[in-house]
């Protein structure tokens, strides 16, 4: 279906949660819903992976190792990267995660792609992995009752996604950029109850979901997705608490003043905006608690 079409008849439905899950499913298309349902019970396999991870990323090189690394010790087993016109040293950096296979590399030139690039993602690799995370260069999945993100997906497996909160992290002050990882660098952040937290990234089961709406959210096939304390969603994020005690995810949102200039002149991945604002900076500027 036409993506205005599916906006206008998505925006009569009074109910939010109903509006964004109908939003989805329009926007996948009925019939392309149709062939997706065949598809899935043709598809009887194990998944190669339990855990995959895709992002979609621009002129975000000097971050790829430290991210890489940390959900790979995180348990993660495989990242599809889509390089949105990278000119710097990404495709360098990310060069021997190719080699081994980690990694799965596309080029993904344009403007507005991030939704593109997790259809894209969904389409080709629905049936390799159990679940698959939608995350950002600057959101590090932390779990914080289980040594391991799998450890943690294991309680979930009966649900069609889990939404997983913020806990955004501010620049501590720092004014200039530095080679040492940002984990290390930035150890100051919001409230955990601030509203901003409130925000989402969900990790879905590919084969129990149609498509992403938005960055955040995840049109459902059947079921309701879970909080990180288990409970069904039957509201939409931004009217429910923050939850972090379980599971959350650091959110760098400005990292260094340089680096969120550097981050303003890239622009927001969702096309939502060709520059992040200069109001950014301070919205997301949160220093509250020193991390333990």
């Amino acid at each position: 279906m036409n993506k205005v079409a599916a906006e206008i008849i998505a925006g009569m439905i009074p109910c939010k949660m109903a509006r964004n899950r109908w939003r989805g499913i329009l926007r996948y298309g009925v019939f392309n819903a149709l062939k997706l349902r065949r598809r899935i019970r043709k598809n009887t396999g194990s998944p190669r992976y339990y855990l995959a991870v895709c992002a979609i990323a621009k002129d975000e090189g000097p971050y790829f190792k430290e991210w890489l690394e940390w959900h790979r010790g995180m348990g993660v087993e495989k990242f599809y990267i889509y390089d949105n016109e990278s000119t710097d040293c990404t495709r360098q950096v990310l060069e021997p995660y190719i080699a081994s296979g980690l990694v799965e590399y596309r080029y993904f030139p344009g403007y507005r792609r991030q939704l593109a690039a997790y259809d894209d993602c969904l389409e080709n690799y629905r049936f390799d992995t159990r679940w698959l995370a939608f995350i950002d260069l600057d959101e590090f999945v932390v779990p914080v009752q289980d040594s391991s993100i799998p450890m943690f997906l294991h309680r979930f497996e009966h649900v069609p996604a889990v939404e997983i909160n913020w806990l955004i992290y501010g620049s501590g002050g720092a004014v200039k950029k530095s080679d040492a990882p940002v984990m290390a660098r930035f150890r100051y952040h919001s409230e955990p109850a601030h509203p901003l937290n409130r925000h989402v990234k969900s990790i879905v089961d590919p084969r129990r979901v149609f498509s992403m709406i938005g960055c955040h959210e995840v049109a459902r096939i059947s079921g309701h997705a879970a909080d990180s304390h288990g409970n069904p969603i039957r509201r939409h994020f931004r009217e429910r608490e923050p939850q972090q005690d379980v599971i959350r995810i650091n959110h760098y949102a400005v990292r260094s003043r340089e680096e969120f200039l550097e981050k303003q002149n890239r622009g927001r991945a969702s096309g939502t905006q060709k520059t992040v604002p200069s109001a950014y900076f301070d919205r997301y500027d949160l220093n509250d608690i020193e991390a333990r």
